[in-house]
């Protein structure tokens, strides 16, 4: 607590931006007009009163008194340590400054009033006055503690270990909140504050927040500053070793006799190279710009070697490089012969790359070479079964085209980046795909197989499907911009090719920018042609075998293609001749066999065992799926192309069976949709087909797709199971060598179905002779084969009732027909 005393008569001693606590001895400088004045004020009024000169050290801050000034006393006039006249003045108490007075001097003399102190102490009434107001000692003492530990920290961080002692030493807190006057981080505003606080327990709780706010503040600026520091030791650490290095690096060079450059030389370096390369000029442009950033970045910025990676790969780009045509690719008939001596049949894809190259010829005779922009490039899509020679076609065409061939693996790629690149501003950036096929061929206008572009996925890095649509964009592609190039890239002369197992896993857009051109698989001739020209050569070659050494006769051939394997394309067939192969040589390794040796067809049995695939018409009748009624065969197309599909049908005990319709097979929905269609269409049209079908209304009906494992699904079996549900009903057989395909209507009608073409190929493999199809179906045959056709007898039919009568065997007369019922 605190209380005035007395009023005095002082002079005024001016503290410009400067406060002085009680306790506190400070030089004044005697140069001072005002100071000087009030000193010899004070000594002039001490001449007639005893004791020392005394003054009233007042804050004035910008021209401003403070309401409160310190009493202090002249301990000594003399001399200064740079020599100019001094005074020591002595903190003794504070003051209320009251009104102005006179006195001796030139100084400004006030009148005043003593602000008495008091301080609580441990007495057996300390809690007595706690409960009246005054501050509790307990807590008064914990103040003190803390003050005096946050004093010691900082003044041990300056290394003042005798100031130390001395706070240490001081018990008044009066005193102790006074000497945090000599603080050095405390601004004049903070020394007010101090000055004005009266009571000790308060001025000294102020004294301890600022120490603490400030040591608070230092250990931000201290960990700052380490930072910076080991920022700033690091930086020039690395500048001393690379320094280091390069000068060792050119020390081996001049050792060695080589010709080195350094960081400046390398960027006059780089812009040489930019200047003399043929880019374009959009290219140029942003290349200078490069070399400008690289010029202007230091050793040390990670930006330089961004840059220097990202010119390496622009001057490596072949701009305007491309393979001339001339003699190649305008020779059609060259063309044509190069592609029917690598591949067998496939006459689709080789009438389109001829007649692409007939139409790039006619336009550069023309000088229609650049059309608004674009080149003349191509987008297609190669689709079908897998072994069909997709991926080897490729290679071909860019063989009878005399260009450059890149294969880009699209099957699993999920990120949008393999396609576009990734932003420059990544670790580890590249260009996507498409551009380094480019780079990889070393011209402008190569033939670039996009393989598996069915199997492409996405994920939450994007879809690179939707990346796809500009680089196989006629209208687009020639202004093609990759995130990590950032500058346009011509694509409009590229030949692009595409191959895909599926064309409904392609998206709709993307398959909409690319002529659909399909393989559909190989006759048993065109198979034969390959092993013979093509496969046999090669696994020939492999297994160590001259072709002087072991043959394989056409016979053999023919039936390795039709009883061996059955497959649209020829993979199973080169694994089961390289199989053949690698047994022969084993045997004659093993003294079994002398060769020369020729494979003949009833040689296959004794060297790989029997064949798997026996068309039912080469078993027994009585062994044959279409031996009892129920039973017709169907045609279906799968992802590794035609199929034959054989469809059962059983009638159950009507004792023990409900009526209804049960479908097993693992069947699709549509599929399901068609076996309701033909049974409501027998119930509906049974007597007029002279069919029982009372039993169908009396007893369940059960369909049953073999190969339960094998998902189906689709329309195209319609006819196919009113034909095993009429043959149940009626008893009569169907015919073995009849195959159908066909959706069915409520009315009877055969409406259309796809995959014709596959699905005669498979007839035909399997040994149908006869196929029935819709009417409407008819012009599909034109795709098919000439030998196929030739083999198989093909009827287009509108009506159910014609399916009957083409498939289903006439009924012995006077038998009775023995419905198959299922327990």
């Amino acid at each position: 607590m605190a209380a005035e005393s007395t009023p005095l008569a002082l002079p005024v001693l001016p503290l410009d931006d400067e406060v002085v606590l009680p306790g506190m001895v400070v030089p004044l400088d005697l140069s001072d007009s005002e100071v000087r004045a009030a000193v010899e004020a004070a000594q002039a009024a001490a001449a007639s009163a005893p004791g020392k000169p005394r003054v009233l050290l007042v804050p004035r801050i910008d021209g401003t008194y403070a309401g409160t000034g310190v009493l202090g006393t002249v301990e000594q006039v003399g001399r200064l340590a740079d020599g100019d006249p001094g005074a020591l003045i002595r903190g003794r108490s504070r003051v209320r400054i009251g009104a102005g007075t006179t006195g001796p001097g030139a100084a400004l003399w006030v009148e005043g009033a003593r602000i008495e102190e008091t301080v609580p102490d441990p007495s057996p009434s300390s809690q007595l006055r706690s409960n009246r107001g005054y501050p509790n000692p307990g807590q008064v003492g914990e103040l003190v503690t803390e003050y005096k530990a946050l004093a010691t920290a900082w003044l041990r961080k300056r290394g003042a270990w005798q100031v130390v002692d001395r706070v240490q030493a001081i018990d008044d807190v009066a005193a102790l909140a006074d000497n945090s006057g000599y603080s050095p981080f405390l601004t004049t505003e903070q020394k007010v504050a101090l000055l004005e606080t009266a009571d000790p327990v308060a001025r000294l709780k102020l004294a301890t927040q600022q120490l603490r706010d400030h040591l608070a503040e230092q250990e931000v600026a201290e960990s700052i500053a380490k930072d910076v520091q080991d920022g700033v030791d690091k930086q020039q650490r690395e500048f001393l070793l690379r320094r280091q290095l390069e000068a060792v690096r050119r020390e081996l060079r001049e050792l060695n006799g080589e010709d080195g450059k350094d960081s400046a030389e390398e960027s006059d370096d780089y812009r040489a190279r930019v200047e003399a390369a043929d880019l374009p000029e959009k290219v140029r442009e942003a290349a200078l710009k490069e070399v400008d950033k690289l010029e202007r970045s230091s050793d040390q910025s990670p930006e330089g070697s961004w840059i220097r990676t990202w010119l390496d790969t622009v001057l490596e780009m072949p701009w305007n490089e491309r393979t001339d045509d001339s003699a190649a690719g305008h020779d059609i008939r060259g063309a044509r012969a190069v592609l029917d001596a690598e591949h067998a049949g496939l006459e689709d894809v080789k009438e389109r790359i001829t007649e692409y190259l007939a139409v790039r010829k006619r336009r550069a005779e023309r000088g229609l070479g650049v059309v608004g922009g674009r080149r003349g490039g191509a987008v297609l899509a190669l689709v079908g079964p897998p072994g069909v020679g997709k991926t080897s076609l490729g290679e071909s065409v860019a063989h009878a085209m005399g260009r450059k061939f890149v294969r880009v693996a699209l099957g699993g790629v999920r990120d949008e980046a393999e396609i576009r690149g990734h932003r420059r501003t990544y670790v580890g950036a590249l260009p996507g795909r498409i551009v380094r096929a480019v780079k990889e061929a070393g011209s402008m206008n190569p033939v670039v197989l996009l393989d598996e572009i069915d199997k492409v996925g996405s994920d939450f890095r994007g879809d690179p499907s939707a990346a796809l649509l500009e680089v196989l964009d006629p209208a687009q592609n020639h202004t093609f911009r990759d995130h990590y190039l950032e500058v346009e890239l011509d694509l409009s002369d590229v030949v692009f090719l595409a191959t895909a197992n599926v064309l409904e896993a392609i998206p709709e857009a993307l398959a909409d920018r690319m002529e659909i051109v399909r393989l559909d698989g190989y006759t048993e001739d065109e198979k034969v042609v390959i092993a013979r020209d093509h496969l046999l050569p090669r696994q020939l070659e492999r297994a160590g075998l001259a072709a002087d050494e072991v043959g394989l006769d056409d016979g053999a051939l023919r039936r390795l293609a039709g009883e061996y394997t059955r497959e649209a394309g020829v993979r199973t067939l080169e694994r089961t001749v390289a199989r053949l192969l690698r047994k022969v040589a084993a045997q004659h390794e093993l003294g079994e066999r002398e060769l020369p040796f020729t494979v003949t067809e009833g040689d296959l049995r004794g060297l790989i065992g029997r064949p798997h695939h026996v068309p039912e018409s080469a078993q027994d009748p009585a062994e044959r799926r279409t031996a009892v009624p129920g039973v017709a065969t169907g045609l279906a197309v799968t992802g590794a192309g035609g199929d034959v599909l054989y469809v059962e049908a059983s009638l159950a005990d009507p004792e023990t069976g409900a009526a209804g319709l049960t479908l097993t097979g693992q069947l699709g929905d549509v599929m399901k949709e068609s076996a309701q269609i033909a049974l409501s269409f027998l119930r509906s049209h049974g007597a007029e087909l002279e069919l029982p079908v009372g039993d169908l209304k009396e007893r369940g009906a059960h369909i049953h797709f073999p190969a339960g494992a094998v998902p189906k699904d689709g329309p195209s079996a319609g006819v196919t199971m009113t034909t095993a549900l009429a043959s149940l009903l009626s008893g009569r057989l169907v015919r073995t060598d009849v195959a159908m395909t066909g959706e069915v209507s409520l009315t009877g009608r055969v409406l259309p179905v796809g995959g014709v073409k596959q699905k005669l190929l498979a007839a035909h493999r399997a040994g149908i002779t006869t196929v029935i199809i819709p009417k409407r179906n008819e012009p599909d045959l034109d795709d098919v084969p000439a030998e196929v056709l030739d083999g198989l007898d093909v009827h287009a039919v509108t009506d159910v009732r014609q399916v009957l009568e083409l498939a289903l065997a006439p009924a012995a007369d006077g038998a009775v027909p023995e419905v198959p019922v299922a327990a």
